[in-house]
Parts: structure tokens; C-alpha cells; sequence
């Protein structure tokens, strides 16, 4: 998600008549698929397979397998079968034949099949490196399901309202979302730091009150990787967690799929505002109503919300080639820290780091056109969050706003520095869990 900082959405005030955002929506559905999908090869492999399962005393499959391939249904239910036979290189080639054809019936844009087969190759080469015996199973049952979610909405467009609630009937896109990550991530060289404050974040929720997470963000698949990492032993957070997302993972043709898997709060990026000089007012508008939807679920109490200060991704030293966390803006904490305190709910912000880059990196320089190469790679991954801090603790020797706002922007910074190098020691150094230090505790929940 690229999520922008909140001093992008003060740009004016929005009055009451306001038009209505351009990803806004009336539909509460995603429309069934058309009768001409159903009918392809694809949906057939799909009901060869889960046949052959049941009829050898599989059944349903768990909603998360260990091993097997996820594959998604054109009515929307999702189902789990077991390795198949029926996948193999016949099929690889007549996924690539079909994204080809689709193009040439006029039914996917020539630059969305591109992306598609590229992706597809790229996806490949990722997930047979994770050693999985159903690699091969899994990725191509993935690819099929993004081809057609891909597919669906080209001709069936889905916009995002300014608050988007993770759609999980009848199809379910989380869970989407989830499976087509997995593959990507080698659990055993990913780390969870301070599992335990995961724990206690849960707990102030049940209890009502809301948790900002002051984050870094390395990568398009950052949503479920925070989510993958806290499966089992947070699923609540997994599931719940608000993310404040730029346009462009809701306009993309390969992200719109997964976000529509998440619970957003969509708003304009800073970083590409002025990207068309026509439609900065709009723009504004649009980011002014999405504050406005963040205030309400904040008065609602038990919300926990990500966003990343700094903007967009982290991208290397262009001299070094080090990544690391980029620098946070002081308005868009500022502004977030303002929300939750005017919400009348007990409300905490935490730092999180987050190391994935690996996975997903972004483009070396921020791009202004939609569409990006995706380059991916099987690797660990790391997640780490610290101890609440709190701005009068911070800005308690000072009554200049503007210093104070400096001071607790730099503290939630340098916490997710320091999270951040400790991941990068356990995960790029092999110390392990060994990496951990006074304040950071790192464990792996799942084992």
C-alpha cells in the first residue's frame, strides 16, 4: 500500500455538497463473473480437480492449507483441493495462450496482459525457490486466480469508496490475498519482534480503545505480510487492521484485486498530488472526505490503523544500495496523533518496522504512471513493533508545537530505525533470534 502522509489530505476545506470521489461506489458486491468465463478451460480444471479430491476422500479442504492449492471459484467461494495432477506444463502454456487471447478479443488491455505474463513468470520463478514439493501446484492454481480476479474486474470495474471494507463474500479476497503471499515468504528465516506487545495491542482494542501504528513501508504486499507474520498467533489484528492507502494500489489492475481484500482508508498520495495539475483540487476534496471517514471509525472505538508517515515505500541509498526506512513527515503524524486524541476514545500509537523489500521491491525511483514491473523473490521476511510512546512524555520539556511536534516524530522514527537493524541483523546477518536486544525480543509465533 502506498500510503501517503496526512498533511496531503489539509489541501482545503470540503464543503458539505461535496461530489463524491472518483474510485466512490454504490456497489456492495463484485458482480458474478461472465457466463463466458465459466465455460473456459480454467473453470474445468477447477471441477476436474476438486472431483478427483473428493472422490479420494479428501472432502473440503481447511480454509488454509499447508500444503495444496488454493483455488479461487468463478461463483466466488473458495476452495481448497490437493495436489493435482492436472496441473502441469499443458496447463502453464494454456494460461499464457489464454491471457494472449484475451487480449486479442479486445477483453484485456494489451499493457494489463504484459504485466500479467510477466508477473507470471516472475511469480514462478519466486515460489519454486521455497523448496515446497506442491510449489509448482500452488503457483500456477495463484496465477489462475489473479488472472481471473485481473480479468473480472477489466470488464466489471470495481471502485473504492473512501473507507473500503475488506470484501470476503462471495469471494473471498482476503483469503486471496493471503495464499498468493505465502509461497513468497521463507518462515524460516522471518522474525516477529516483541510478540507479546501484539498481545497487549489486542487487549486495549477489546477493551475499545484505538492503535495508531507509526510504520515504515517497503512493498506493495506489505498488508499481508503483516498479516501472514500474526496469523496465528494475532488473527484478529490480521484481519482487522485499517490501512490508509494511496490511489494508486486502488487503480492499479494487478493491486486492485488484493486491496480490495483490505479495509482502507483511500486517500491521494502527497508524493504524486500534483502529478496532474488538473486534478489537485479533486484530489484534495476527495482526501478531505476520507479524513472525515477516519474520524468516525475513530469515534467508534477498538480501530487499529496503519500508515506510514513517510509517505510511500523506502527505496535504497542511491549510492550505498543500503535500504532503510524513510524519514517520516512530522505534519502527517501530527495530524494522525490530532485524529485519535479528538476521537473522546483512549487512543495509543506504536512504532512498527517492517523488512520485506525482498519480497516486492519497488521501483528505484518513484514512478508517476500506474503500472509498475513487479519484481519478486522468495526470501525472509521481519516484523517488529515497540513500546507505546506518548507524546506528553516526549514533548514534556517543551511548549514550542512546532518543537514538539519535531521531537515526537523523531522518537517514533528512531524506534522503527532500531527495530528495523535489528531485523536486518537476524534476517541478512543469520543471527537469528539471537539478534534480539533489551528492547526487542524476536520470536517466531508460528512454530
Amino acid at each position: 500500500m502506498h500510503a501517503p502522509p496526512l498533511v496531503a489530505l489539509a489541501g482545503g476545506a470540503c464543503p458539505a455538497s461535496a461530489s463524491p470521489p472518483p474510485w466512490a461506489s454504490p456497489r456492495a458486491a463484485i458482480l458474478a463473473a461472465p457466463a463466458r468465463l465459466l465455460r473456459s478451460r480454467r473453470g474445468a480444471l477447477r471441477l476436474e480437480a476438486k472431483a478427483a479430491w473428493r472422490a479420494a476422500g479428501g472432502g473440503r479442504g481447511p480454509r488454509v492449507p499447508a500444503k495444496g492449492a488454493v483455488l479461487a471459484s468463478y461463483m466466488g467461494a473458495e476452495e481448497v483441493v490437493g495436489p493435482s495432477p492436472l496441473l502441469n506444463e499443458r496447463d502453464e502454456e494454456e494460461l499464457i495462450i489464454q491471457i494472449r487471447n484475451e487480449m486479442e478479443s479486445g477483453n484485456l488491455p494489451a499493457d494489463v496482459a504484459s504485466s500479467l505474463e510477466e508477473l507470471y513468470y516472475n511469480y514462478k520463478n519466486a515460489v519454486l525457490q521455497n523448496g515446497d514439493p506442491n510449489a509448482y501446484d500452488i503457483m500456477l492454481s495463484n496465477m489462475m486466480a489473479i488472472f481471473d480476479r485481473v480479468l473480472l474486474d477489466v470488464q466489471n470495474p470495481f471502485t473504492f469508496p473512501p473507507y473500503h471494507k475488506a470484501i470476503r463474500e462471495p469471494f473471498d479476497y482476503y483469503m486471496f490475498g493471503q495464499n498468493y503471499i505465502r509461497p513468497l515468504i521463507d518462515f524460516r528465516n522471518s522474525y516477529v519482534g516483541n510478540i507479546s506487545l501484539f498481545h497487549d495491542i489486542e487487549e486495549k482494542l477489546r477493551q475499545g480503545h484505538n492503535v495508531v501504528l507509526m510504520s515504515n513501508h517497503q512493498t506493495e504486499a506489505d498488508p499481508a505480510i503483516i498479516a501472514l507474520l500474526l496469523e496465528k498467533s494475532n488473527p484478529w489484528i490480521s484481519e482487522n487492521i485499517v490501512y490508509v492507502a494511496g490511489d494508486r494500489v486502488v487503480t492499479d489492475p494487478l493491486c486492485k484485486p488484493f486491496s480490495m481484500g483490505r479495509n482502507l482508508i483511500c486517500v491521494y498520495s502527497k508524493k504524486h498530488m500534483n502529478d496532474y495539475p488538473e486534478l489537485i483540487e479533486m484530489k484534495r476534496r476527495s482526501n478531505t472526505r476520507s479524513l472525515k471517514e477516519m474520524a468516525l471509525l475513530l469515534r467508534g472505538g477498538s480501530q487499529i490503523i496503519w500508515i506510514a508517515p513517510s509517505g510511500g515505500r523506502d527505496r535504497p541509498d542511491p549510492l550505498t544500495g543500503e535500504w532503510y526506512p524513510a524519514s517520516f513527515d512530522a505534519s502527517a503524524v501530527d495530524n494522525m496523533r490530532r485524529l485519535l486524541e479528538h476521537s473522546n476514545v483512549p487512543g495509543h500509537i506504536y512504532p512498527l518496522a517492517l523488512l520485506c523489500y525482498e519480497i516486492m521491491p519497488p521501483p528505484q525511483q518513484v514512478e508517476k504512471e500506474i503500472g509498475e514491473r513487479r519484481v519478486i523473490s522468495f526470501h525472509g521476511v521481519g516484523l517488529s513493533v515497540a513500546e507505546e510512546i506518548k507524546y506528553g512524555d516526549i514533548t514534556a520539556h517543551t511548549k514550542n508545537a512546532d518543537e514538539g511536534r519535531e521531537l515526537f516524530t523523531k522518537a517514533l522514527y528512531n524506534s522503527v530505525v532500531n527495530q528495523y537493524n535489528v531485523l536486518k541483523s537476524a534476517i541478512f546477518r543469520d543471527n537469528g533470534t539471537a539478534a534480539s536486544s533489551p528492547v526487542i525480543s524476536l520470536s517466531q509465533p508460528w512454530r
